[in-house]
């Protein structure tokens, strides 16, 4: 069983300067209590895996404004000109690596595979984020598996031993980062008795979850 914690509790273990990933596609599926919390706690340097930077102060853009990051590894952010400036100016190494890509190498950690192989970039300043490959013929690009000190993300459920659910889009990315990371942190908009969540809509199994702290003040998810 696992008793939930306050999010002032689970963000104290995490340090200045860890990696984290957190889930979430553009808001939907983002665990901003851990946010608020990293926020609150005054982290610093840290390094965020996401698939996005949200927008400016909301989301992990409050992580950006907050200045409590130091490296960005997404796919995008066009929708937070505070990253685009950090990336600029130098403030903030910013690593913009195909949405796809991105994906299947935090895929790739979680299944203990050796990395990814795509065209994807292939010929563009893209594949210099990886290795060019010459296989059968082709030329692909390689990249390595991209893991984490640290997983945040957001539930829609959660069993008292840490089977998780999911809503919609935050489908996207949250399943695939609980599997690699060496810690896994997750909010939960609902808790609930042992055995109530169907084994069939169990997306992510307690075994890999550590610590579950209640959502305080999420927004709804809806679709996009």
């Amino acid at each position: 069983m696992k008793n939930p914690i306050t999010p002032a509790e689970a963000v104290a273990q995490i340090p200045d300067g860890a990696s984290l990933m957190i889930g979430g596609f553009m808001g939907c599926g983002t665990p901003y209590t851990l946010i608020e919390a990293l926020v609150t706690a005054g982290k610093k340097n840290l390094t965020i895996i996401s698939n996005d930077n949200d927008r400016v102060n909301q989301g992990i853009g409050r992580l950006i404004r907050e200045g409590c990051v130091s490296h960005v590894i997404t796919s995008h952010i066009g929708l937070n000109p505070e990253t685009q400036k950090g990336m600029i100016d130098g403030t903030i190494k910013v690593d913009l690596v195909p949405q796809g890509t991105l994906a299947e190498q935090i895929r790739a950690a979680g299944y203990g595979l050796g990395g990814v192989l795509t065209k994807t970039g292939l010929g563009t300043v893209a594949a210099k984020a990886g290795e060019t490959v010459h296989l059968n013929g082709e030329d692909w690009i390689y990249m390595p598996p991209l893991k984490a000190d640290f997983a945040l993300i957001h539930a829609a459920q959660a069993d008292y031993t840490g089977n998780l659910t999911y809503q919609l889009t935050a489908q996207n990315f949250n399943p695939l980062m609980a599997l690699a990371a060496d810690q896994v942190i997750c909010e939960a908009l609902e808790f609930m008795p042992v055995g109530t969540i169907s084994p069939d809509l169990v997306r992510t199994p307690g075994v890999v979850v550590d610590i579950l702290v209640p959502a305080q003040g999420n927004r709804p998810i809806k679709p996009n």
